[in-house]
């Protein structure tokens, strides 16, 4: 739950002088026996097809859907219509250069690590972890998305769910606890939460792997964004990501407890945390009167601000 600090509130022309050839061609993509695909085929073979003429228009696009949709079973075609609005299939088509870099880098930081994409020296986060009271597993939001995960369990490399009693077939799902904001959420959260960042300074306490970094980077006009980690790994993983996409004009990743940036603080115009005073650092009484610098300061935090800073609202 976001919770804001008082301090601020806040196919194509080729297929339409062939008659839809696209079309016809992707029957034979269909067998007999896959009735309840019919529909999904048709429509992917169609785009496979056209993906070869880049002079397609509005008009003929349009055409060629309608005609694939017409040479759709009628029983198939509720199926088809649930599938459009709900296949991730077109995210390649909807995905701007920004998304797309987004991505690279969250699949480069996935190589980079194991698959819960927790650290050995990551002691406190990991005791908390080990201390819930039901069976809970990291996963990171930022390199893995639901479609992510769907896969590692189809390959047996990781489960949603727990055995109750070891053996049986009573099982519960698991918890799943993320200690980054998923792409969806930072795009959010810079589009949608915070105002017009022109000239601002953002500092992003407890950056990790970096997502409110490289978000702030592409998805706001922040003048600098600043990054206060204490963990040393994290920051080299960081501070390569930043070399290897030249973003360093406007990204610094800081090895240091945020309790001793007083006067960047004082500076920042946006504070972000992501939980991190839970999982990450016992002295939150400091830690408040080190982040509070200034009345005008927008202070947002993915958990109940009184909670991480022990604040009264």
């Amino acid at each position: 739950m976001w919770s804001v600090s008082p301090y601020r509130a806040l196919c194509c022309h080729h297929c339409a002088s062939q008659k839809a050839a696209c079309c016809s061609s992707a029957r034979p993509c269909v067998g007999p026996g896959d009735v309840a695909n019919r529909g999904e085929r048709l429509w992917g073979a169609c785009l496979e097809n056209c993906s070869s003429h880049s002079s397609m228009d509005f008009s003929t696009a349009r055409l060629a859907i309608l005609n694939v949709a017409k040479g759709v079973r009628a029983g198939d075609v509720p199926r088809l219509l649930h599938w459009m609005k709900t296949t991730s299939d077109f995210d390649e088509f909807t995905f701007n250069n920004k998304d797309v870099i987004i991505r690279s880098i969250a699949e480069d930081l996935r190589h980079s690590l194991p698959a819960g994409a927790m650290l050995n020296s990551e002691h406190l986060a990991l005791q908390k972890l080990h201390e819930q009271t039901t069976p809970t597993v990291h996963i990171d939001a930022f390199l893995y998305d639901d479609d992510c995960i769907d896969t590692l369990c189809e390959r047996g490399e990781m489960s949603r769910n727990y055995c109750l009693t070891c053996g049986s077939h009573r099982t519960a799902p698991l918890e799943f606890i993320s200690h980054s904001f998923s792409l969806m959420e930072v795009k959010f959260l810079y589009q949608h939460v915070l105002p017009d960042l022109t000239g601002k300074v953002v500092v992003d306490v407890g950056s990790r792997l970096g997502a409110v970094l490289f978000g702030g980077y592409f998805y706001s006009s922040a003048s600098q964004i600043y990054g206060v980690e204490m963990n040393t790994e994290f920051c080299q993983l960081q501070e390569a990501i930043v070399e290897k996409y030249q973003l360093f004009d406007r990204i610094k990743v800081l090895n240091a407890d945020i309790c001793t940036q007083a006067s960047l603080l004082k500076n920042a115009d946006v504070v972000i945390m992501n939980n991190v005073f839970e999982y990450f650092l016992d002295r939150s009484e400091q830690a408040r009167d080190t982040i509070i610098q200034k009345q005008e300061e927008l202070l947002l935090s993915n958990h109940f601000i009184n909670l991480d800073l022990g604040m009264i609202i």
